[in-house]
């Protein structure tokens, strides 16, 4: 069982940037595929980014390529999502979520872990 919390949301300004950082514990964190989801209230989870358990494959979601930037570090179990150039689009519910099972990096459904998601709200 994995455990994943998620910090470093928060208020900034559009064109500002934040750096999401997510803590895993409970498993081996190098067996573990992790990804970067979003909701806003009323639409559904959005993906993000993702990261394969080697940091080989990062997939991004067409708005947020050449902005956001995920990355992992193994030896401390922890991954990061650096957020650069906010619109006031990127305002949502962000969430870690891990999967050591089969099935595509992009979608929701295929991660078995997730945390409680931190709050990013970007200002016009």
């Amino acid at each position: 069982q994995v455990q994943l919390v998620e910090s470093g949301g928060g208020l900034v300004q559009a064109g500002g940037s934040l750096r999401l950082s997510c803590a895993a514990s409970g498993g081996t964190f190098s067996d573990y595929t992790m990804g970067w989801f979003r909701q806003v209230p009323g639409k559904e989870r959005e993906f993000v980014a993702a990261i394969s358990r080697d940091g080989s494959m990062t997939p991004y979601a067409d708005s947020v390529k050449g902005r956001f930037t995920i990355s992992r570090d193994n030896a401390k179990n922890m991954v990061y999502l650096q957020m650069n150039s906010l619109k006031p689009e990127d305002t949502a519910l962000y969430y870690c979520a891990a999967k050591n099972i089969r099935g595509t990096l992009t979608i929701a459904r295929t991660y078995n872990y997730w945390g409680q998601g931190t709050l990013v709200t970007v200002s016009s």
